[in-house]
């Protein structure tokens, strides 16, 4: 071959390979879908759970919530709260119109069966307070029920009734084998429309909505409506993992933001309602808060996870084990604490009188004590109305007036001869102190790790904590409850 007709092969080769479509190949490339397989058929798995849900009718004195107020938004039920305190005070307790002593009101939710037995599970907004209870069965067989127990916390209630055979039911499944993306299935009983299925996916996990310490709820956007309170939230095998109990909704409709308390928080409580009628849980006697980056700057953490000891009860678990005001619990049975919600449900968890060991970060140092846990709630509320006059001048950098907790101060804010410290008689407006939510009535007991007793030591101490750079912390107390703040000085 002559070097000429070489050279024309592979510029035509050349030529050839430019002028063909580039090979583009996928990072990824998916499997064939399977017939059926991106919809799924949820008949057989409807026929096969939904003879154990049942529908939920109450009979209550007007002014319990029900289905109809729970499952509405915030902002709705915040219209309804303000509409009913207009009543009241325009007409009087004793005036309102055509109003009837014993006038009942009724309301519709959903439960489940988890035992042949007649045991079934609701949500404790929908029968927690109700005076009759009514249930009607798949079979259209209606039965009269008994409430075994309520938990206002995790808003869950068990009920019982009497059948003549054993009732079809179903069980809870694994939530920690949940993932999001997974289709679910909801039955419930939509506006009282009887049993009604619905379809979608688990849309997030551990979704916290104000509701209750313990929130760690499901999102799905499967639709649920008012009605579908109490009902369960089934996995493709027919295993219940959640029950659906509120909306995010503008319109009390459904919008695909639903939440389902999961079957881990929901098995171990349901367990304790039906064989005692109420749940006991472990109490430390702290009141906590987050650990903001603000109040880890304040107290020269490295971290800014925990829960912040904002006061410990008197002869509590807590006292007992040498908790003090300030410290941050790092961790409970060497399980570390992020937030202040992982803080409530490691002590709930355990039993009353069972010994828990806790990490604590005080001073700079860490240590380990070890608490043996209560199990009664402390009533140490105290409300916080007024605002006293005699102020004094504290550093204008921080925007408030102290005055002394004399008695007259006391008697007119409510406050016990425990409580001490110095009054925040007014806050200036958009000063760092009203940023932090500080407010006229509120109590300061402490700035850095000091306790302040009078106005002068306050504002010796405020001077002082104002030459440093970082924030200062001070202790409020407010209402019954103990918090801490961290503000920044102002620049003057």
């Amino acid at each position: 071959m002559t070097k000429t007709k070489s050279r024309l092969l592979a510029a035509l080769a050349l030529s050839t390979a430019l002028s063909a479509p580039a090979l583009i190949v996928p990072l990824f490339t998916a499997p064939p879908a399977l017939a059926g397989e991106a919809t799924h058929d949820f008949a057989d798995l409807a026929a096969k759970v939904t003879p154990a849900v049942v529908n939920v009718a109450v009979t209550m004195k007007v002014g319990g919530t029900g289905d109809e107020m729970h499952m509405s938004d915030p902002s709705r039920q915040s219209e309804m709260e303000e509409f009913m305190q207009r009543f009241a005070e325009r007409f009087g307790q004793q005036g309102r119109p055509h109003a009837r002593p014993q006038q009942k009101a009724q309301a519709v939710g959903t439960g489940f069966i988890v035992d042949p037995s007649g045991i079934i599970v609701t949500n404790n907004h929908v029968a927690g307070k109700a005076d009759s209870i009514t249930v009607t069965l798949s079979d259209g067989r209606k039965l009269s029920a008994k409430l075994l127990g309520a938990d206002e916390k995790t808003d869950l209630a068990v009920l019982k009734v009497e059948s003549d055979k054993p009732l079809p039911y179903v069980s809870f499944g694994d939530a920690s084998k949940i993932r999001v993306g997974q289709s679910v299935m909801a039955v419930g009983n939509p506006f009282g429309l009887g049993g009604t299925v619905t379809t979608g996916i688990v849309s997030a996990r551990g979704r916290d909505i104000q509701s209750g310490p313990f929130d760690d709820y499901i999102q799905t956007d499967a639709a649920i409506n008012r009605g579908n309170s109490g009902g369960p939230l089934f996995d493709l095998d027919g295993k219940v993992i959640g029950i659906n109990t509120a909306i995010f909704s503008p319109t009390g409709g459904s919008i695909g933001l639903g939440f389902a308390i999961p079957a881990s928080v929901a098995e171990p409580v349901v367990a304790q309602l039906k064989d005692h009628g109420r749940v006991e849980r472990g109490l430390l006697g702290v009141q906590i808060q987050p650990v903001t980056a603000e109040i880890a700057d304040s107290l020269s953490l490295g971290f800014s996870s925990g829960a912040l000891v904002a006061s410990v009860e008197p002869d509590s678990a807590a006292l007992k084990a040498g908790v003090q005001s300030g410290d941050v619990i790092k961790s409970v049975e060497g399980k570390e604490i992020v937030t202040i919600r992982d803080l409530t449900r490691a002590i709930a968890a355990a039993q009353p009188g069972s010994s828990v060991k806790l990490g604590v970060w005080r001073d700079g140092k860490d240590m380990a004590l070890t608490a043996k846990l209560g199990g009664a709630d402390p009533a140490t509320k105290v409300k916080v109305e007024s605002r006293a006059s005699d102020a004094k001048s504290a550093p204008s950098s921080f925007g408030v007036s102290l005055a002394p907790l004399s008695p007259e101060a006391r008697q007119e804010l409510g406050l016990k001869d425990s409580v001490k410290g110095v009054l925040i008689a007014s806050v200036d407006p958009s000063s760092p102190a009203e940023e932090q939510g500080l407010r006229a009535g509120d109590v300061l007991q402490q700035i850095g790790r000091e306790m302040v007793d009078s106005p002068k030591a306050a504002v010796e101490r405020l001077k002082e904590a104002k030459k440093t750079s970082k924030p200062v912390l001070m202790k409020v107390y407010r209402e019954g409850m103990t918090r801490f703040v961290a503000i920044s000085p102002r620049a003057t």
